[in-house]
Parts: C-alpha cells; sequence; structure tokens
C-alpha cells in the first residue's frame, strides 16, 4: 500500500503562519522555520502588552490629572481623596478627558471638591 501524507492540512498550516508573519523582514517572513520562530515570539509580545497598555492608560490619565491638579493650586493625591471623601464617583478616564480637554469645568469640579468655594454645592 502506498503512504499517504496529509499535504493539505500541513500547507494549511504553513499558510497561515507566514499569512502572520506578513511584512517581516528578510527570511523572516520567506522561511517557514524562521516564520514559526518570529511568529511565537510576535504573539507573545501581543500577549504580554494586551495587559501592559491598560497599565499605561491608566499611568497617562494619572499623569493628566496631576497636571491639570497642579495648574489649580493643589496635588493629585489630596484631589483624589477630596473626590472619595465627598463621594464623587468619577473613574481617572473622565477626569483625564474634562482635564485635558475643557480646563475650565476641571477647576470647577476641584474647587467644588476641594471646598475652596463652596462646601454643600451639588456637582
Amino acid at each position: 500500500m502506498p503512504k499517504t501524507g496529509n499535504a493539505p492540512a500541513s500547507r494549511q498550516r504553513r499558510k497561515k503562519v507566514l499569512e502572520r508573519a506578513k511584512g517581516y523582514r528578510q527570511g523572516r517572513s520567506k522561511l517557514y522555520r524562521r516564520a514559526k520562530e518570529f511568529v511565537e515570539k510576535g504573539m507573545t509580545y501581543a500577549y504580554r502588552d494586551r495587559r501592559r497598555k491598560k497599565r499605561v492608560f491608566r499611568k497617562l490619565w494619572i499623569t493628566r490629572i496631576s497636571a491639570a491638579c497642579k495648574l489649580n493650586d493643589t496635588s493629585y493625591s489630596s484631589f483624589m481623596d477630596a473626590m472619595k471623601k465627598k463621594e464623587v464617583n468619577i473613574n481617572r478616564k473622565m477626569l483625564a478627558d474634562i482635564a485635558f480637554n475643557e480646563p475650565d469645568k476641571f477647576s470647577d469640579l476641584v474647587t467644588k471638591v476641594m471646598g475652596k468655594q463652596g462646601l454643600n454645592e451639588n456637582i
């Protein structure tokens, strides 16, 4: 009996790897063995960086809020503490957006939360 192979499936596997390696330079996109190594490495980086992205964005939001707080003569930590004490539930993403795009509204929020003008004003 003749030996049988599984050419369609193996070709499909190789094709999938080479498809993912498009855009890589030199043999990394042309040679199957090299492409497989670098695709696996790329998938590792992608997995890691999907988690890292969340940290990077939170860091950016905190930096923007901190800069806006400094413009309003307060620190980030005291502002966030005052927000918690006043039970104002606005997440850092929204605060950073307000601070970046609408600095006047952010300064109003700071004055209300920090109690510089009126203590019992509703936000």
